[in-house]
């Protein structure tokens, strides 16, 4: 058993912040949370005095591709099966790689959950995975299969259009290829239906079964958007196959649509935002549309996009839209209990709550502040960073 105590806890529940609080982990989950004074830490187990410093849950990146890219490597790019634009049948658990620097990075950093999933070469991408950042083997990291990979805009025009001369080349296209690759799982799933009713043989086709939980509502649709015509068009698409589990990625115009989003209750994860405007399409991004989607009531999670932006920097990014409007009570949840609940893992990460995991940071000043750093970085109780243990010297790092 493990006990953080004297620390102001930010629970991002019901409980809110607690000063001089005690958190008890057991078996990697919280076994209890309060103050100090009401927690009793049991002989023998390992104390750390957080010192009044600030607890929170370990953060959540509900975008990126860490596990996946390898920085970028083109000999380890495990994230874009581009042989077709529509791939439901390939998984990111598949992908998945532990030992990828980023996933290092990201833990040392606060990042303790990533919704790894496939590029945004493909219309249809594949299967997205929550997966914990610390683990020596992918089965064991892997919280839950949490949504299907789309892609609208430029990328998908770009990888199958322009290199390879071939449908989609314009938005139409993307569209079309979505609508298709739906009405396709809709044929499958009745003839699957009529097959099992009657005793018949069927042959099974791995990717119709997993656009099958799309349109069952088993499995989310998440789609890469930036444009806020792409954005309408999601949700038109949406509307015609009666999908209602969704999200919008990146978001860069959403908020345009703001409104759009509050209508149907679809949560927007926004990012990255440090950026140069590399595409078209990200002529009108800004810091500002996470607290202009959250005042109107979308329910918003910040992301990194890693390795596009590094997957440390997801307290950076919070701490630039709290500095371009995000009111600093609702930071700490745009990375923790919101994308917790967009992923549908909030039963076991995103809170500081008695039965989830035990992913805990231990910060030297609030999370979103750039002078803060993660002092103490604990994954389902374990201690995976401590900064006085772990930094090193990059003069000594460095390889000539």
């Amino acid at each position: 058993m493990r006990a953080i105590v004297n620390g102001t806890v930010h629970t991002v529940a019901e409980s809110g912040t607690i000063d001089g609080a005690t958190v008890l982990v057991e078996d990697g989950e919280i076994s209890a949370v309060g103050p100090d004074e009401e927690v009793e830490v049991p002989d023998g187990a390992e104390v750390f005095d957080a010192e009044g410093a600030h607890v929170t849950p370990g953060l959540i990146d509900a975008h990126s591709h860490a596990g996946m890219a390898e920085w970028g490597e083109p000999e380890d790019g495990d994230f874009n099966e581009v042989s077709d634009p529509v791939t439901p049948h390939v998984n990111a658990l598949d992908g998945f790689h532990p030992r990828d620097d980023e996933l290092k990075h990201a833990f040392q950093g606060g990042v303790t959950t990533v919704s790894a999933r496939m590029g945004s070469a493909n219309v249809v991408g594949g299967i997205i995975c929550s997966m914990k950042t610390y683990g020596d083997v992918a089965d064991r990291m892997l919280i839950r299969e949490d949504g299907m990979k789309a892609a609208f805009g430029e990328n998908p025009k770009r990888f199958h259009g322009d290199e390879k001369d071939r449908q989609p080349s314009t938005r139409p296209g993307v569209a079309a290829t979505l609508r298709q690759a739906l009405m396709d799982a809709e044929d499958y799933l009745r003839n699957r239906d009529i097959a099992r009713e009657n005793d018949q043989q069927f042959e099974r086709d791995l990717g119709m079964e997993n656009l099958a939980r799309v349109l069952e509502d088993d499995l989310p649709l998440r789609v890469h958007a930036h444009r806020a015509d792409d954005i309408a068009t999601v949700f038109r698409i949406a509307d015609e196959f009666g999908i209602e589990n969704l999200s919008i990625e990146h978001a860069t115009e959403g908020h345009v649509l703001a409104e759009e989003f509050v209508a149907r209750d679809v949560p927007a994860v926004v990012g990255p935002t440090i950026s140069s405007a590399s595409k078209y399409e990200l002529r009108n991004i800004t810091f500002e549309t996470p607290g202009i989607l959250h005042e109107a009531g979308v329910k918003v999670a910040i992301q990194t996009d890693a390795p596009v932006l590094p997957q440390e920097h997801l307290d950076v990014c919070v701490g630039l839209a709290v500095r371009e409007g995000l009111p600093k009570e609702v930071a700490l949840r745009t990375v923790t209990r919101n994308p917790a609940e967009i992923l549908g893992v909030e039963d076991r990460v995103g809170t500081v709550e008695e039965g989830t995991d035990a992913d805990l940071v231990v910060w030297d000043g609030p999370m979103f502040e750039l002078d803060s750093d993660a002092r103490q970085v604990f994954v389902e109780g374990e201690r995976v960073y401590d900064r006085e243990r772990d930094d090193v010297d990059p003069r000594e790092e460095y390889a000539w």
